[in-house]
This record gives structure tokens, sequence and C-alpha cells, in this order.
């Protein structure tokens, strides 16, 4: 029986050595097949627990590590390396605390331990980036419990926890590939994990891909039916996806009031979603414009922007109102963003539109002046000039402040001047189509406004005013 037990002795020494030897080699799968072999052969030898654990840790699989770890110091409480590794596989799993105390046993036994003692101050540096991170997300300072996060994770590698508050904190921030990202990793490793199927939901979610994010809220709540956080985004989803349907059905059917109701609704259900209440604030700016409510509009579509700068079509929906509340200039800002990120023909026909509105509006606005509809009909002309040519006419206003007077000419020299104009078909053509009139000889500092009076009321000299009652006038040529 001796002789029996000094043999298997002697071969679990040989495959713990040969075990050292592909460890030294980095062969870390051979090495923890040389060590099981010495582990089967001698099952009461702390140091062969604790040389596969040390294999296993540097094959990343810290969970099976620490169970040999801790039977090491179960066999020999006083094997130092043993407290180091246990204490080194809590802490890259996330459990600071019971790091704390494998690091502290391992100071009891040597206290100048270099390595216990770096490692304890470690420990404590992740326990307090846990804390910090955990005040920081109920601030919704995201960036910060990111930064925490990294930090923590230089020391606790494996701690699916801090991936997980990482990766929610990063599809909070709109990181959404790198939150995908963190989440497909752990699943790939754990495809039950409940908090990694919730973040990739809550990634799709705020990606406007809400059927999709339902699935994995469904799946998270299978793995795990008490899940707080996936079944409130669940819920959340749905409300969204039935409210935002129930809008556009109400939209396409003609009632509008009930379609801005519903988009109302349907913001007020999540104020994270940004990607979906941008499109949301986008149908209701539309609501809006068909409403003839026109600054709402304008209103709503700027929120929509703001949620999503990149948002082609609110602009065009913004840009279309500033034409409609003749705002060109704002007009012309917004089609030069569509421009630039969608080069296409009818991106760069908007945005020339709205140029060439911009120009006309800043001439004169004859139209205007006379007081008539740009689809006026030549008789409407005629009657605007008569009406603001008797009006504004100098001789009417003789008796007036030399201020008045003064304006009052003003006022008829750009009566007569939208008259010629307006009432002159290949004039009017040129001027409604933005085109310089002061080329072809149309100088607009030649026009006479007396002599288009008279042509236009007739008589062979001057005129005067006269009065034929209290406020009434007439007018004579001598």
């Amino acid at each position: 029986m001796w002789k029996l037990c000094r043999r298997r002795s002697r071969e679990a020494e040989s495959f713990k050595e040969q075990g050292n030897a592909y460890y030294a080699k980095k062969d870390y799968n051979e090495a923890y097949n040389y060590y099981t072999k010495a582990i089967d052969m001698c099952p009461n030898n702390a140091s062969y627990y604790g040389n596969r654990a040390a294999t296993l840790m540097m094959l990343g699989r810290f969970r099976e590590a620490l169970g040999d770890a801790q039977q090491s110091v179960r066999l020999d409480d006083s094997f130092v390396r043993g407290h180091l590794r246990e204490g080194k596989c809590h802490l890259s799993l996330g459990n600071a605390m019971a790091a704390c105390r494998s690091f502290q046993r391992a100071l009891e036994l040597d206290h100048k331990n270099a390595q216990a003692q770096q490692e304890f101050k470690n420990a404590n540096a992740v326990m307090e980036y846990e804390k910090i991170a955990e005040v920081d997300f109920e601030k919704r300072d995201f960036r910060k419990v990111v930064f925490c996060m990294d930090r923590a994770l230089e020391f606790a590698p494996a701690c699916h926890r801090f991936k997980i508050l990482k990766a929610e904190c990063l599809a909070m921030l709109g990181r959404y590939p790198e939150a995908q990202f963190v989440a497909s990793d752990i699943l790939r490793m754990d495809s039950t994990n409940a908090d990694a199927l919730y973040v990739r939901g809550l990634c799709l979610y705020y990606e406007d891909c809400i059927e999709k994010a339902v699935q994995f809220f469904v799946q998270a709540l299978r793995m795990a039916p008490d899940h707080e956080k996936a079944c409130v985004a669940c819920r959340n989803a749905k409300a969204l996806k039935a409210k935002k349907e129930d809008g556009n059905k109400a939209f396409k059917e003609g009632n509008y009031k009930l379609a801005y109701e519903l988009y109302t609704e349907a913001l007020g259900i999540d104020p994270n979603n940004i990607k979906t209440n941008a499109k949301l604030y986008c149908n209701r700016g539309t609501v809006n414009s068909k409403l003839r409510q026109l600054e709402d509009a304008i209103e709503d579509c700027t929120n929509a922007v703001k949620l999503d700068d990149t948002y082609i079509k609110a602009y065009l929906r913004r840009a279309q109102c500033y034409m409609d509340t003749e705002q060109f200039e704002e007009a012309v800002r917004d089609y030069e963003k569509v421009y630039q990120t969608e080069k296409t023909k009818e991106h760069k026909q908007l945005l020339k539109n709205a140029q060439l509105e911009l120009k006309k509006s800043k001439r004169k606005d004859y139209y205007k002046i006379l007081g008539v509809d740009k689809n006026a009909s030549e008789d409407e002309i005629k009657k605007a000039y008569r009406k603001r040519a008797l009006m504004h006419h100098p001789d009417r206003h003789s008796g007036a402040s030399a201020e008045v007077q003064k304006e009052e000419e003003k006022k008829f020299k750009e009566v007569g001047e939208a008259f010629t104009i307006l009432s002159d078909p290949k004039k009017k053509t040129r001027y409604d189509s933005g085109q310089d009139l002061d080329e072809e000889g149309m100088n607009m500092g030649d026009f006479d406004a007396n002599n288009i009076f008279k042509a236009f009321f007739g008589g062979p000299g001057g005129f005067s005013f006269e009065a034929s009652g209290p406020g009434n006038f007439y007018f004579q040529f001598g």
C-alpha cells in the first residue's frame, strides 16, 4: 500500500513537471491536461490545484479557476499563492470585496508580499469605481459610468455585470454598435444571459427597430421573469409601436386632429427613445402643416433635428414650412444641409428654388405695393393701381407736413413703378422668374410716376384734387 502511494506520488509529480513545462511554453491547454492528471493521481495536493488554477486563469476560465484556487487553500490555508489566485479570480469576476478578503489573508501570511499589496489596492479601486458608477447612473451621467466601468474592467475583465452596465450606458448615449458588441460578446459565452438579451433589445428599441426589440425583451423575461428593466422596456416598446401606428392610420384617413393627439401621446411614453421620438416630432410637424399651423410645424421639425441631426425628412419638412411662411433664408439653410448630405437632382432643384425665392424677396414686392395677390388678373392690377395712385398722389397731401409729403411721394413713385412692371407681360414674366429688371433697358430709375399716372387716367396736362365733402376728393385735369 505504501509503495503504491509512493508510486502514485512520483507519477503525480511527473505530470506536474510536464504541466509546468507546457505552462512555460504557454501551451495552457496541455498544461491543464497534465495538472488534471496530477490531481487525479494525488487529489489532496494543494499546489496541483493552485497550478491548474493558474492555467485556467491564463485561459480566461476564471470561474473554474476560482474553484481550484479555493480547493487549494482548503487543503492548505497557509498556501499564499493559493490565496492570491483566489483573490485574483474573485477580482477578475468583479467580486472586489471577496478579493480583498483573499488578499488580506495572503498579507497575514506574508505581510511583505508585494503582489498581495498591489492587488489589495486594485480591489479597493474597483470597489470605489463601483460606488461612483452607481451614483452617476442615478444622475444619468452615462459617460462617467462608462469611464468608471472601463477602469474597473482593467482589473475585472471577466465581470459580466460591469460589461452589462457599460453596454446599457453606451446604448443610452446612442453608441449602439459598441453596446451591441459588448452584449453580443457576453451572449456568445452565455446565450441565456437575461441582462445581455435586455441590452440587445434596448439597442434595437432605440434604433427604432421596435418589433425586433420586443423579441429580445420577451426572451430576456423568459430567462428572468422578474427582470424589471426588460419588463418596463417591453411595455414601453409595445405602447410606442401601437400609438405610432394609430397616429399613422389617422393621418392616412385625413383625421389630422386625432393624428396630432396620438403622436403627442406617443411622445410622452419614453423621452429616452431619441430616434423614434424624432420621427414622431416630424410626423406631428407634418400634421401641423396640414392643419396650416406652420409655426408649430416648424417647432416640431426643429425638435426632430435636435434629437437626430441626420434626419433628412425633418429638414425637408421644415424647409417647406419656411418656404410657405416666406422665411427664405432659413429655407435655403435647410436645403443646403440636405443637399450636402444627399446630392440628388431633386434636392438640388429644391435648393435652387429656395435661393431664387430668397433673391426675389430682397427686391421690392410689387404685388404687395399694389395690394394684390401674385395671381392677380390684368383688371385686378389696374383697379389696384387706380386706388393706390389716387391714395398716394402728392397733390392729395399738399397740405400735410414736409415729412408726410416726402413719404407719400415715395409711395406714389413705387405704385407707378409696380404698375409699369406688372401691367407689361414681358416685364412681369421677368420679375416673376427672379431675373434682374435692370437688364435689357429696364432701368428702374427711369420711371416717371406722373407720366404713368397721366397715361393711365388720360388728360392733357396737370391735375388737382378738390374736396367734394369731408374726407372725399375728386381730381380734374387743367
